[in-house]
């Protein structure tokens, strides 16, 4: 039973990462109707940024803070440069951006910051927490990462500029016609999802070490959360984020082992895809023809 108590807090902690990157692909799913395919290796690369500034001296906290000042500039840079002259393009050009800029982006943090596994230092105890069952670490990367979710409801619920976001996102003809500058809504919300990113890629390195590669199968994890609560649903990709980091842990320990558990993830894809597209709280949307 404790074994067991440990698997389910452990996934409740992987999978508040997992949550954080898959709200970060809703976000831009929302705006673009496409797949950052990218959103991974941005985490990384953030993630070396604030490794810099550590180095350099720097408290922490400060860095961190820093790095997602940074990451927000990086993602609205991105949006403007590379995606909107995109907003008309076939689908499939836009995938063709989305996996370039992957490739880019990993050589750069390869380029810049070598590809040497890195050890990423932790703000959080080592002891561990709750009677054992999950380290300092955990326990306090999962209440950053539910204070980043909790910040993130409350400025899409209950700001002008959250509201103007949404809109911009859900009808973007109607909300131009109300005065909605939709091309920098947009830009802010690749802004807030490279800024999510960071926060997740922050969190995860201490656990996995940092390399170029680091996102690759967290990226995996975070889609499969997306669709199993719904692409279209932040709220329901976070609880399917949290769904999934259990579901790797209890899986892995006790059913294909940890050496398969990336197989778990391509499960769940396959099977929400088959049985529910539209994920457990996303929306079917039907057309007349």
């Amino acid at each position: 039973m404790d074994g067991l108590i440990h698997q389910v807090m452990s996934g409740i902690a992987t999978g508040g990462i997992y949550a954080s990157v898959a709200l970060a692909l809703v976000m831009i799913y929302q705006a673009t109707h496409h797949v950052n395919f990218a959103q991974g290796e941005m985490a990384t690369f953030s993630t070396y940024i604030a490794l810099t500034m550590i180095d350099f001296g720097l408290p922490y906290w400060v860095a961190f803070v820093l790095t997602i000042i940074v990451s927000f500039a990086i993602g609205v840079a991105i949006e403007r440069v590379l995606m909107r002259p995109m907003a008309h393009a076939p689908v499939l050009s836009s995938v063709g951006v989305f996996v370039g800029l992957l490739l880019i982006i990993n050589s750069l943090s390869g380029w810049f910051f070598d590809y040497t596994i890195k050890q990423f230092p932790s703000p959080f105890p080592d002891e561990p927490m709750l009677g054992g069952f999950i380290s300092g670490h955990e326990l306090g990367s999962t209440g950053v990462t539910l204070a980043v979710l909790i910040a993130v409801y409350l400025f899409f619920r209950h700001t002008k500029l959250g509201l103007a976001m949404r809109a911009a996102a859900f009808n973007p003809a109607s909300s131009r016609l109300v005065g909605v500058r939709v091309g920098w809504m947009l830009a802010l919300g690749w802004g807030l999802a490279a800024a999510i990113g960071a926060v997740a890629g922050c969190m995860v390195a201490p656990i996995v070490f940092l390399d170029p590669n680091m996102m690759a199968g967290i990226l995996l994890y975070a889609f499969a959360g997306a669709l199993l609560g719904g692409i279209d649903n932040p709220l329901g990709a976070v609880l399917g984020g949290f769904a999934v980091g259990i579901i790797e842990n209890l899986g892995g320990a006790y059913l294909v082992g940890t050496e398969l558990k990336l197989t778990l993830a391509l499960v769940i894809i396959v099977a929400v895809l088959t049985v529910k597209p539209s994920g457990l709280m996303g929306r079917t949307l039907y057309s007349r023809v």
